[in-house]
Parts: structure tokens; sequence; C-alpha cells
């Protein structure tokens, strides 16, 4: 199975309007920034995007939002970026906030076949408002469905042209879960190698779940939010 694609565009060229997306990072930290671009250029709309957050108004999934591409958020953290309250607060974004655990747990199970499962956190909150809710030992716990896109699009540090990935510190975050966890999952890499040359005891995503690769042009480091103080 060839996997490897010349373009971002190239590898996001069946994405169709209304699709489900996964996007991963936390913050800036590990997104995957070409394939973002590159949707925004295919100019598909109507989306359902899955990311912790939204980025900023101009980086991460921002340009998207400026644009009108997403129709509903599922997200965890939403305050860095403007844009975004001012479409929720207009009615022109459907947002569902869910715990930041319980996201990452939601997506886990999706990967791994899990219809839904209990948590306790948000029980007796809007949370929990129209889901199941049951005890177990005494304490109350609210039920949660998994997630699962269409497409999950990834970074990760270095790749091999098999889909093995290796990501880099905090920039794993959120994308070795939601490599597993859709149909078709898209990796960008900094590094493109050989079959072979990566260490099978480092790799974090193996090739199974990655159906195609592309490798990044450049990246950008950039920072949410710097605080500085006088010297």
């Amino acid at each position: 199975m060839k996997k490897v694609f010349a373009t971002a565009a190239a590898a996001l060229a069946d994405v169709p309007d209304g699709a489900t997306l996964m996007a991963g990072g936390f913050g800036l930290c590990g997104i995957p920034e070409n394939l973002i671009l590159a949707l925004r250029d295919r100019g598909v709309k109507g989306l359902t995007v899955i990311s912790n957050n939204c980025g900023v108004d101009d980086w991460g999934l921002g340009p998207l939002l400026q644009t009108r591409q997403i129709r509903k958020m599922i997200s965890s953290y939403v305050g860095e970026n403007k844009e975004f309250e001012r479409q929720y607060l207009s009615g022109e974004l459907e947002v569902e906030l869910c715990p930041q655990g319980t996201l990452a747990e939601r997506i886990r199970a999706g990967g791994a076949g899990i219809p839904a499962f209990f948590t306790a956190t948000g029980v007796g909150t809007v949370v929990a408002d129209g889901k199941e809710t049951r005890i177990f030992d005494g304490r109350s716990y609210v039920m949660e469905r998994s997630l699962f896109a269409d497409y999950a699009l990834v970074k990760a540090w270095r790749g091999d042209r098999q889909g093995n990935l290796i990501y880099s510190k905090t920039a794993r975050n959120f994308n070795p879960m939601m490599a597993s966890a859709a149909r078709i999952t898209i990796a960008e890499v900094e590094e493109l190698v050989e079959p072979g040359e990566l260490d099978p005891d480092q790799v974090h995503t193996p090739g199974i779940f990655v159906q195609r690769i592309i490798q990044g042009p450049s990246y950008q480091k950039r920072i949410e939010r710097r605080t500085v103080r006088e010297s």
C-alpha cells in the first residue's frame, strides 16, 4: 500500500463537506499545521472538528474558523481564540465542551472499539445534562460516548514510508490516540525516512493505523501566549 503523498493537498483530496475530523495538538504544540492550511485552501465546509482546542485566531485551527469551514467543535479548552468566542456567542458555531481527561478517554475508547464508558467527572454539572448516570460502589458516574472520526490529522516528528510514527516530547499529546480513532489517518512529519531506520522500541504509532503520510515543507514554532517580567 502506497502511503506517501507528495503534498498535503493530495492527501486531503477526498475529504468531503460535512466530514468529521480529529486534529492533534495541544495549544499550538504538535498541530498538523500543513494539513490544516491545505484543508482551508480546499474550501470544504460544514466540518465537525474534534480537537483539544481551536488554536488562536490566525494559527492552528483558527484559519478554518475565519473561513467559516467549521460547523461544530468538540473541544476541552477554547479560551485563546476571539473569533471562536464571537461565532459561538452569535450562534454561528456549535460547541460541545468536554473535560480534558474525558475527551482523551473518549478518543482512546473510540480507537479501541469501546462504544461508551462511565466516569465520575462532570456528575452534577451541565456536563451530565441529558446523559445516563449510574451508581457504582456508592458513587455516581455519567456515561460518555466514545469518539470516532472520518479522518484524523496528526503531526509527528519522524515517520517512515510505512506510516510508523515517533512524536517529540509534549508534541505527542493527543496525536497517538487520534491516529487510532479514525477511518483514515493522515500524518504529517518533519522528517520522512525509509523503513527500518526507526528504532521499533521508539515507535509511538504503528503504521497499521496510518493510511497516508506527507513530509511537511516547513514548520513554525509559535507560542500561544508569552509571559515576561522586567529584569
